[in-house]
Protein backbone atom coordinates (compact mmCIF):
# COMPACT_ATOMS: atom_id res chain seq x y z
CA UNK A 1 0.00 0.00 0.00
CA UNK A 2 1.54 3.30 -1.16
CA UNK A 3 -0.10 5.27 1.64
CA UNK A 4 2.28 3.76 4.22
CA UNK A 5 5.40 4.91 2.40
CA UNK A 6 3.88 8.26 1.43
CA UNK A 7 2.84 9.07 4.99
CA UNK A 8 6.28 7.98 6.24
CA UNK A 9 7.93 10.58 3.99
CA UNK A 10 5.52 13.17 5.39
CA UNK A 11 6.48 12.30 8.97
CA UNK A 12 10.19 12.48 8.09
CA UNK A 13 9.71 15.88 6.45
CA UNK A 14 7.80 17.30 9.41
CA UNK A 15 10.47 15.98 11.77
CA UNK A 16 13.03 18.04 9.87
CA UNK A 17 10.64 21.01 9.99
CA UNK A 18 10.40 20.75 13.78
CA UNK A 19 14.20 20.48 14.06
CA UNK A 20 14.64 23.71 12.06
CA UNK A 21 12.01 25.51 14.15
CA UNK A 22 13.59 24.29 17.39
CA UNK A 23 16.97 25.65 16.29
CA UNK A 24 15.35 29.02 15.57
CA UNK A 25 13.74 29.13 19.00
CA UNK A 26 16.96 28.02 20.70
CA UNK A 27 18.79 30.98 19.09
CA UNK A 28 16.22 33.67 19.90
CA UNK A 29 18.82 35.54 21.97
CA UNK A 30 21.86 34.81 19.77
CA UNK A 31 23.41 38.04 18.48
CA UNK A 32 23.04 38.41 14.71
CA UNK A 33 21.30 35.04 14.27
CA UNK A 34 19.20 34.61 11.10
CA UNK A 35 16.23 32.28 11.29
CA UNK A 36 15.83 29.39 8.87
CA UNK A 37 12.87 27.89 7.06
CA UNK A 38 12.48 24.34 5.77
CA UNK A 39 11.17 24.06 2.22
CA UNK A 40 9.75 20.88 0.71
CA UNK A 41 9.23 19.29 -2.70
CA UNK A 42 6.85 16.57 -3.83
CA UNK A 43 8.41 13.29 -4.94
CA UNK A 44 8.08 11.52 -8.29
CA UNK A 45 4.63 10.54 -9.54
CA UNK A 46 3.48 7.21 -10.91
CA UNK A 47 1.49 7.60 -14.11
CA UNK A 48 -1.35 5.11 -13.92
CA UNK A 49 -2.95 6.76 -16.94
CA UNK A 50 -0.98 9.45 -18.72
CA UNK A 51 -2.78 12.68 -19.62
CA UNK A 52 -2.86 13.41 -23.32
CA UNK A 53 -2.76 9.72 -24.24
CA UNK A 54 -5.07 8.64 -27.05
CA UNK A 55 -8.12 6.95 -25.58
CA UNK A 56 -9.89 5.76 -28.77
CA UNK A 57 -9.39 5.13 -32.43
CA UNK A 58 -11.23 8.34 -33.23
CA UNK A 59 -8.43 10.46 -31.75
CA UNK A 60 -9.90 11.38 -28.37
CA UNK A 61 -7.33 11.98 -25.63
CA UNK A 62 -7.32 11.62 -21.86
CA UNK A 63 -7.83 15.13 -20.45
CA UNK A 64 -6.34 14.75 -16.97
CA UNK A 65 -5.04 11.23 -16.51
CA UNK A 66 -4.19 9.52 -13.23
CA UNK A 67 -1.02 10.40 -11.35
CA UNK A 68 -0.32 9.09 -7.86
CA UNK A 69 2.27 10.92 -5.79
CA UNK A 70 4.96 9.20 -3.73
CA UNK A 71 5.20 11.73 -0.92
CA UNK A 72 7.44 14.64 0.03
CA UNK A 73 11.09 15.38 0.66
CA UNK A 74 13.11 18.30 2.01
CA UNK A 75 14.18 20.59 -0.81
CA UNK A 76 16.19 23.14 1.17
CA UNK A 77 16.64 24.81 4.51
CA UNK A 78 16.63 28.48 3.61
CA UNK A 79 18.26 31.21 5.71
CA UNK A 80 16.12 34.36 5.98
CA UNK A 81 18.49 37.33 6.12
CA UNK A 82 16.10 40.10 7.10
CA UNK A 83 17.63 42.46 9.66
CA UNK A 84 17.11 42.07 13.39
CA UNK A 85 16.45 44.97 15.73
CA UNK A 86 19.44 46.96 17.05
CA UNK A 87 19.94 46.55 20.79
CA UNK A 88 21.82 49.16 22.82
CA UNK A 89 24.60 47.64 24.93
CA UNK A 90 26.68 50.56 26.16
CA UNK A 91 29.87 48.75 25.10
CA UNK A 92 31.93 51.03 22.85
CA UNK A 93 33.32 48.04 20.92
CA UNK A 94 29.91 46.59 20.05
CA UNK A 95 28.78 47.24 16.49
CA UNK A 96 25.56 46.62 14.59
CA UNK A 97 25.16 46.79 10.83
CA UNK A 98 22.22 48.91 9.69
CA UNK A 99 21.61 47.44 6.24
CA UNK A 100 23.45 44.87 4.16
CA UNK A 101 26.88 43.50 4.91
CA UNK A 102 28.97 41.20 7.09
CA UNK A 103 32.00 41.76 9.28
CA UNK A 104 35.12 39.90 8.17
CA UNK A 105 36.93 37.66 10.66
CA UNK A 106 40.30 35.91 10.29
CA UNK A 107 40.13 32.26 11.39
CA UNK A 108 43.16 30.38 12.79
CA UNK A 109 43.09 28.25 9.62
CA UNK A 110 43.82 31.34 7.53
CA UNK A 111 40.31 31.44 6.04
CA UNK A 112 38.10 34.50 6.23
CA UNK A 113 34.73 34.03 7.89
CA UNK A 114 31.82 36.43 7.93
CA UNK A 115 29.42 37.39 10.68
CA UNK A 116 26.61 39.78 11.60
CA UNK A 117 27.45 39.41 15.30
CA UNK A 118 29.22 42.61 16.29
CA UNK A 119 29.76 41.88 19.99
CA UNK A 120 33.46 42.66 19.82
CA UNK A 121 36.20 43.31 22.38
CA UNK A 122 39.96 44.01 22.37
CA UNK A 123 42.63 41.44 23.15
CA UNK A 124 45.89 41.86 25.08
CA UNK A 125 47.52 43.39 21.99
CA UNK A 126 44.75 45.94 21.49
CA UNK A 127 43.29 44.23 18.42
CA UNK A 128 39.55 44.24 17.78
CA UNK A 129 38.40 40.61 18.14
CA UNK A 130 35.27 38.46 18.38
CA UNK A 131 34.22 36.81 21.63
CA UNK A 132 36.28 33.77 20.54
CA UNK A 133 39.40 35.91 20.06
CA UNK A 134 39.34 35.87 16.24
CA UNK A 135 40.73 39.08 14.77
CA UNK A 136 38.33 41.35 12.89
CA UNK A 137 39.52 42.30 9.40
CA UNK A 138 40.93 44.74 8.42
CA UNK A 139 42.93 44.54 11.65
CA UNK A 140 42.25 47.43 14.03
CA UNK A 141 44.79 48.16 16.79
CA UNK A 142 43.70 50.29 19.73
CA UNK A 143 46.66 51.93 21.52
CA UNK A 144 47.02 51.36 25.22
CA UNK A 145 46.81 55.09 25.98
CA UNK A 146 43.42 55.55 24.27
CA UNK A 147 40.85 56.94 26.66
CA UNK A 148 37.98 56.68 24.22
CA UNK A 149 37.20 54.99 20.92
CA UNK A 150 34.89 56.47 18.29
CA UNK A 151 33.66 54.36 15.39
CA UNK A 152 31.80 56.30 12.73
CA UNK A 153 28.85 55.04 10.70
CA UNK A 154 31.21 54.73 7.73
CA UNK A 155 33.66 52.47 9.62
CA UNK A 156 36.38 54.97 10.51
CA UNK A 157 37.94 54.12 13.88
CA UNK A 158 39.25 57.08 15.90
CA UNK A 159 40.76 57.36 19.36
CA UNK A 160 41.13 60.13 21.92
CA UNK A 161 44.22 60.30 24.10
CA UNK A 162 45.06 62.40 27.14
CA UNK A 163 46.62 65.73 26.23
CA UNK A 164 45.40 65.65 22.62
CA UNK A 165 41.91 67.05 21.96
CA UNK A 166 42.02 65.98 18.31
CA UNK A 167 40.87 62.42 17.46
CA UNK A 168 43.40 60.19 15.72
CA UNK A 169 42.40 57.71 13.01
CA UNK A 170 43.75 54.21 13.73
CA UNK A 171 41.97 52.24 11.02
CA UNK A 172 38.86 51.68 8.95
CA UNK A 173 36.46 48.78 9.05
CA UNK A 174 35.05 47.26 5.88
CA UNK A 175 32.01 45.12 5.15
CA UNK A 176 31.44 42.26 2.74
CA UNK A 177 28.27 41.54 0.77
CA UNK A 178 27.26 38.54 -1.35
CA UNK A 179 24.97 38.13 -4.32
CA UNK A 180 23.32 35.12 -2.64
CA UNK A 181 23.55 35.51 1.13
CA UNK A 182 21.47 32.38 1.69
CA UNK A 183 24.27 30.39 0.03
CA UNK A 184 26.76 31.07 2.85
CA UNK A 185 27.76 28.04 4.91
CA UNK A 186 27.13 28.30 8.65
CA UNK A 187 29.94 26.77 10.72
CA UNK A 188 28.71 27.74 14.19
CA UNK A 189 30.00 30.43 16.56
CA UNK A 190 27.96 33.00 14.55
CA UNK A 191 30.33 32.52 11.61
CA UNK A 192 29.65 31.92 7.91
CA UNK A 193 31.91 30.83 5.07
CA UNK A 194 31.87 31.80 1.40
CA UNK A 195 30.73 29.05 -0.98
CA UNK A 196 30.26 28.61 -4.70
CA UNK A 197 26.54 29.21 -4.13
CA UNK A 198 27.04 32.53 -2.32
CA UNK A 199 29.45 33.92 -4.90
CA UNK A 200 32.60 35.88 -4.04
CA UNK A 201 32.61 38.58 -1.39
CA UNK A 202 32.26 42.20 -2.45
CA UNK A 203 34.18 44.34 0.03
CA UNK A 204 33.74 48.07 0.58
CA UNK A 205 33.48 50.67 3.33
CA UNK A 206 30.21 50.94 5.26
CA UNK A 207 27.86 53.46 3.72
CA UNK A 208 28.94 52.77 0.15
CA UNK A 209 26.08 52.01 -2.29
CA UNK A 210 24.65 48.60 -1.42
CA UNK A 211 26.38 48.46 1.99
CA UNK A 212 24.94 49.17 5.41
CA UNK A 213 26.25 51.59 8.02
CA UNK A 214 27.62 50.88 11.50
CA UNK A 215 25.99 51.67 14.83
CA UNK A 216 28.49 51.90 17.69
CA UNK A 217 27.31 50.68 21.07
CA UNK A 218 24.66 48.38 19.55
CA UNK A 219 24.36 44.75 18.55
CA UNK A 220 21.89 43.22 16.13
CA UNK A 221 19.29 41.00 17.77
CA UNK A 222 18.15 37.70 16.29
CA UNK A 223 15.41 38.03 13.68
CA UNK A 224 13.45 35.12 15.20
CA UNK A 225 9.82 36.00 15.95
CA UNK A 226 8.58 33.86 18.84
CA UNK A 227 4.89 34.00 17.85
CA UNK A 228 5.58 32.98 14.25
CA UNK A 229 7.84 30.12 15.34
CA UNK A 230 5.34 28.76 17.87
CA UNK A 231 2.60 28.95 15.23
CA UNK A 232 4.81 27.11 12.73
CA UNK A 233 5.63 24.53 15.40
CA UNK A 234 1.92 23.83 16.01
CA UNK A 235 1.29 23.46 12.27
CA UNK A 236 4.25 21.06 11.93
CA UNK A 237 3.06 19.04 14.90
CA UNK A 238 -0.45 18.70 13.47
CA UNK A 239 0.95 17.71 10.07
CA UNK A 240 3.07 15.04 11.75
CA UNK A 241 0.02 13.73 13.62
CA UNK A 242 -2.05 13.60 10.44
CA UNK A 243 0.62 11.64 8.61
CA UNK A 244 0.81 9.20 11.52
CA UNK A 245 -2.99 8.88 11.31
CA UNK A 246 -2.65 7.96 7.63
CA UNK A 247 -0.23 5.17 8.59
CA UNK A 248 -2.64 3.95 11.25
CA UNK A 249 -5.53 4.00 8.76
CA UNK A 250 -3.50 2.17 6.10
CA UNK A 251 -2.58 -0.45 8.67
CA UNK A 252 -6.27 -0.93 9.56
CA UNK A 253 -7.09 -1.32 5.85
CA UNK A 254 -4.37 -3.93 5.41
CA UNK A 255 -5.68 -5.77 8.47
CA UNK A 256 -9.17 -5.85 6.97
CA UNK A 257 -7.78 -7.06 3.64
CA UNK A 258 -5.82 -9.84 5.34
CA UNK A 259 -8.98 -11.08 7.04
CA UNK A 260 -10.98 -11.46 3.85
CA UNK A 261 -11.84 -15.13 3.33
CA UNK A 262 -12.12 -16.68 -0.07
Amino acid sequence: MRALRTAATGMSAQQLNVEVISNNIANMNTVGFKRQRAEFQDLLYQNVERMGAQSSSTGTVVPTGIQVGAGVRAGAVYRITEQGSPTATGNRFDLAIDGRGYFQVALPSGETAFTRAGNFAVDAEGRLVTDDGFVVQPEINIPNDARDVIISRTGQVQILTDGDPQPQVVGELQLATFFNEAGLEAIGDNLLLETAASGPANVAAPGEPGFGQLLQGYTEASNVDAVSEITALIVAQRAYEMNSKVISTADDMLAVASQVKS
